[in-house]
C-alpha cells in the first residue's frame, strides 16, 4: 500500500480519536496485514499533522486493543498484530463477568437470535454433529434424573449443548458471540435459577425436542421450540429473582 495514501491529515477538533480510528479502520480491513509495520513515528505525525504526543498516545491505545505491538530495534516500530478470534469477544465477556449485562438484556438477545441459529443449524448439521447433540442429550438426561444433585452438571450440559448448535452454524459471529455467552451465564444461573427437580426434566425435554428437529432437518420447528425454551428458562429465571 502506498505511504502517501495510507492516511489524510487527522480531523483537528477530534483529532486523537481521528487518528486511532484511521489507524483501525486499515488494519480491520487487511489493507495493512499482520506482520507489517506501520511507517515511522515521523511520517506519521507529517500524514496526520499531530503532535508526537498525541500520535504516542493513539499508538498506545491501538496497542491495548491487540492491534499493534510497539517493537524496538532497527526493525522495530509499530507492528500490526494478528487478531486473536477470542479478542473480538473479550469485551463482551468482561460486561457479562461484571453484571452490566442484565438478565433482561440476555434474555431479549437469546429469545431474538437462539431460533434463528437453531434453525441454521437445523440445515447445515451433519451425521457428526447430530451424534455430539444426542451424546450431549444422554449426559444431560443422567443429570436431570440426579435430582438437585445434578443441577450444576446438568447446566453446564445445557451450556455446551447451545454452544454445539452454534458450532454447527459454521458461521464464526454466531460461534464467537454464543461460545463468549454460555461460557460466563453461570453467573446469572447461581443468583437467579431455580433448584427444582421438575423443571431440570422440562428443560431436557426441551432439549430433546430440539435435537430431534434438527435431526429431522425441521428448520421451522426448531426455531420454535429453542425459542420457546429459551422463554421457559428466562421465565424461572425470572420468578426466582422476583420471589415468586
Amino acid at each position: 500500500m502506498n505511504r502517501q495514501t495510507m492516511f489524510r491529515e487527522a480531523s483537528q477538533n477530534r483529532i486523537f480519536q481521528d487518528i486511532v480510528s484511521q489507524i483501525q479502520e486499515v488494519i480491520l480491513t487487511g489493507r495493512i496485514k499482520p506482520g507489517d509495520t506501520l511507517p515511522p513515528e515521523r511520517e506519521l505525525k507529517e500524514m496526520f499533522n499531530t503532535s508526537r504526543g498525541t500520535l504516542r498516545e493513539a499508538l498506545r491505545v491501538l496497542e491495548e486493543r491487540g492491534l499493534l505491538e510497539m517493537r524496538l530495534g532497527v526493525r522495530g516500530g509499530a507492528t500490526v498484530m494478528r487478531i486473536p478470534e477470542r479478542h473480538a469477544t473479550d469485551s463482551l465477556a468482561r460486561l457479562i463477568q461484571a453484571r452490566q449485562i442484565s438478565l433482561t438484556h440476555l434474555s431479549e438477545f437469546r429469545e431474538a437470535m437462539e431460533g434463528n441459529v437453531a434453525a441454521l443449524a437445523a440445515q447445515r448439521a451433519t451425521e457428526g454433529d447430530i451424534e455430539t447433540l444426542n451424546s450431549l442429550l444422554e449426559e444431560a438426561e443422567r443429570h436431570a434424573a440426579g435430582g438437585n444433585s445434578g443441577r450444576g452438571a446438568f447446566i453446564e450440559v445445557d451450556q455446551r449443548f447451545h454452544m454445539a448448535i452454534a458450532d454447527i452454524t459454521r458461521n464464526p459471529v454466531f460461534i464467537l458471540v454464543f461460545h463468549s455467552i454460555h461460557e460466563n451465564i453461570n453467573r446469572y444461573y447461581d443468583r437467579f435459577l431455580a433448584a427444582r427437580r421438575f423443571r431440570m426434566q422440562e428443560n431436557f425435554r426441551d432439549l430433546e425436542d430440539i435435537t430431534r428437529a434438527i435431526e429431522s432437518r425441521n428448520s421451522e420447528k426448531v426455531k420454535i421450540l429453542a425459542q420457546s425454551h429459551i422463554m421457559r428458562f428466562h421465565r424461572q429465571m425470572k420468578e426466582k429473582k422476583t420471589g415468586s
